[in-house]
């Protein structure tokens, strides 16, 4: 299987990097929008990462505008809208696919390494009841789905979207790569 650290992404920028310059730091990868229901969980994101960012934590966010158009801006209006609406400062990278026949090879790795995620609590079951189709295991399920990456690029955990930011579940699984 592909290392993470050999893909190369675009920063939001456009500045074409491979994600190697984060080797040594655990990394949580989220599939991000602005548009979206769960929009509000960069709040708690970027807290996270203020908190956690001097004991090594990454907090990566790829936009994604997958599930119902919910992230149509360019990369420009992405960045403005993180940084007025939420004072956003963790890394956001270029608008790409996470699912379909278009997915990243990012996100194909992703998947690959950790087809089954933790937490699908009623939420995506709210969305079944509105008529939406979510995808099913092992795709990417929605918005805001994250992958815990340990400190030598091996993905450790995957998180359902409406696992927030300050859930006991994924703060214990960051502690616990952090300590090691």
């Amino acid at each position: 299987m592909q290392s993470i650290y050999d893909i190369p992404v675009n920063t939001i920028s456009g500045e074409q990097i491979n994600l190697n310059q984060y080797q040594g730091q655990v990394l949580l990868l989220v599939n991000v929008a602005s548009k979206c229901g769960l929009t509000p969980q960069y709040e708690g994101l970027e807290k996270l990462y203020q908190e956690k960012k001097d004991q090594g934590l990454q907090i990566l966010g790829f936009p994604a505008n997958n599930f119902l158009e919910q992230e149509p801006g360019t990369n420009e209006e992405i960045q403005q809208f993180c940084s007025l609406s939420y004072d956003v400062h963790f890394p956001l990278f270029a608008k790409i696919s996470v699912a379909g026949e278009d997915k990243h090879p990012l996100y194909e790795t992703l998947i690959k390494a950790i087809p089954e995620r933790i937490g699908e609590g009623p939420w995506w079951k709210d969305l079944v009841e509105y008529g939406l189709t979510p995808n099913p295991v092992p795709e990417v399920l929605w918005n805001f789905e994250k992958f815990l990456v340990n400190k030598n690029g091996q993905v450790v955990a995957r998180f359902a979207p409406d696992i927030t930011a300050d859930d006991p579940s994924l703060l214990e699984a960051i502690r616990d790569e952090l300590a090691k």
